[in-house]
């Protein structure tokens, strides 16, 4: 593998991370406030997170080993970046 693909793959996955992250915030607020229609909103944010997360690294997994361990450590960049409020 590259180190261009690779580091390609680790900033898709830090910008997925922080996509991933901000509708885990964003999912809460709208259950938690119990707005009309709020809560089922939320569980599609969730479910459409999750399958959105699945299958980027699912591509990731058919690339190789690398691909799939560097868009993982994206995401865990980018979750740091927004448990930190950087953005």
């Amino acid at each position: 593998m590259s180190g261009l693909v690779l580091a390609l793959w680790l900033a898709g996955g830090s910008l997925l991370g922080m996509i991933y992250f901000r509708l885990v915030r964003y999912s809460a607020d709208l259950m938690v406030l119990g707005r009309r229609g709020g809560q089922l909103y939320g569980l599609a944010l969730v479910l459409m997170r999750m399958a959105g997360l699945g299958g980027v690294l699912i591509v990731a997994a058919m690339q190789g080993a690398g691909p799939l361990l560097v868009a993982s450590l994206g995401m865990l960049i980018g979750r740091f970046a927004m448990m930190r409020g950087a953005i």
